[in-house]
């Protein structure tokens, strides 16, 4: 598997937080609904984590995070967190089992490491389009075209484009 389409969207997830100041990074903001940037990379990240730790364990849960206020507060920390995901997101496919919850049933559901990690980077791409949304609100930010867009996307627009 092609790990540089996931490592590529982190790096520009850190560039456009790498523009913003703790203030910023943690400021709600209107048009996504007061919630801040902070907040929608906590969740990248989390969902990252969990990914990372059912590699060990064997059993996925996405509902089962820590929810770490510090990562959607402290710009530093996310961007320490970020590198860590990129340092250790390549991995061989394993199978795992994925725990969910809903009104206090569980279901188990056979996955992989690799299914995972892709459903991953398009939740990545989901949030950072709705990150761009809130950085519009701000000033003398710089966004890379391709923040915020799928793979798909960037391939089917080259090739309309030829």
């Amino acid at each position: 598997m092609d790990f540089s389409s996931i490592k590529n969207s982190l790096i520009e997830l850190k560039d456009v937080l790498n523009q913003l100041n703790n203030e910023t990074f943690s400021a709600p903001i209107l048009s996504l609904s007061n919630a801040t940037i902070g907040e929608h990379t906590r969740h990248i990240i989390e969902l990252y984590q969990a990914v990372l730790t059912a590699y060990h364990t064997g059993v996925l849960n996405y509902d089962d995070r820590e929810r770490n206020k510090t990562i959607q507060e402290n710009k530093n920390i996310a961007l320490i967190t970020i590198d860590n995901i990129i340092k250790n997101v390549e991995k061989e496919d394993k199978k795992l089992t994925m725990k969910h919850c809903i009104s206090n049933s569980v279901t188990l559901i056979e996955t992989n490491y690799f299914r995972e990690i892709l459903y991953n980077l398009e939740h990545c791409i989901h949030h950072q389009a709705l990150i761009k949304v809130g950085l519009l609100s701000f000033n003398n930010i710089t966004i890379n075209e391709t923040f915020g867009v799928a793979p798909s996307t960037l391939e089917f627009r080259k090739a309309c484009a030829q």
